[in-house]
């Protein structure tokens, strides 16, 4: 009999800020990820797929995801039409083998893209295979001033969209329950972007275990369900910007990786008594 599925841990290209994409390949090789993330920005290695399918080969690891260009500083990475964005990111995973698209919910002012989302969301699996996650984001904080800058809103979980990514940094930031929301997007869920947050009004992006987050909960509760034979993805999503060195970035995204690996274990069959 086939034992559990453990669910495949990846490193977000993201995570090597300021260190170009490559490094991202080279240390996710290094310490044994099963894989990277592709944040799509403003690195002109991250827009060349043919680029990316080198490293890709060169250091042996496959893309797992990739994350669509919609920060509010990738507003014109591949277009100015969030439309086109999106659906070069899907040709992208298609064409790089990743079953997932990560995406954000619409900005307020994209009320023409907010309008015809869901129905791209549907696209995306029906006419290229890949799964378009939701991700929950965040309102914006300054001072006494609260904004949710996202059509309908920073927690997509209540909507009907068919895939979603739980962020646990987004959580934190936001103050809200990343169990409650676990539990709202139940099997839709296809992705998860590991990290933490002290629950500060910002995106801190902490390695798992240094913040408020239930991260050791949560895993376990994708490794004792569905989450892995459905084709989910774990994936290490942390800053490391202020580290001056290589080492002290591998060292954050190896003690990532470590934390990760312990939770995700399925719980093993007590054994029987006498």
């Amino acid at each position: 009999m086939a034992g559990p599925v453990v669910p495949p841990v990846a490193l977000s290209t993201a995570s090597v800020y300021p260190e170009p994409v490559e490094a991202a390949f080279e240390i996710a090789a290094e310490l044994g990820y099963a894989g990277v993330e592709l944040m799509i920005w403003n690195d002109p290695v991250s827009q060349d797929i043919m680029a990316v399918h080198r490293l890709a080969d060169r250091y042996g690891v496959p893309v797992r995801a990739v994350h669509a260009p919609c920060l509010a500083i990738t507003q014109r990475v591949w277009s100015a039409d969030p439309i086109i964005r999106l659906r070069r990111s899907v040709a992208a995973a298609a064409d790089l083998g990743a079953g997932t698209v990560v995406v954000h919910p619409p900005f307020r002012w994209q009320r023409q893209y907010a309008g015809r989302f869901a129905d791209e969301t549907v696209r995306a699996g029906e006419r290229r295979g890949v799964r378009l996650a939701v991700e929950n984001m965040f309102p914006v904080v300054r001072g006494a001033l609260r904004v949710d800058p996202y059509d309908p809103g920073f927690d997509p979980s209540g909507n009907g969209y068919r895939h979603f990514t739980l962020d646990l940094s987004h959580t934190a930031a936001s103050g809200s329950d990343a169990l409650a929301m676990l539990d709202r997007i139940g099997d839709r869920l296809a992705h998860l972007h590991l990290s933490d947050g002290s629950g500060a009004a910002r995106d801190e992006h902490l390695v798992p275990g240094l913040g408020s987050q239930p991260c050791a909960e949560v895993c376990e509760r994708l490794a004792a369900g569905p989450f892995a034979q459905a084709g989910g993805t774990v994936v290490v999503e942390v800053s490391t910007r202020r580290c001056r060195t290589r080492h002290e970035r591998t060292d954050l995204l190896a003690q990532s990786l470590l934390f990760a690996t312990l939770h995700l274990q399925p719980a093993t069959a007590a054994a029987p008594g006498p």
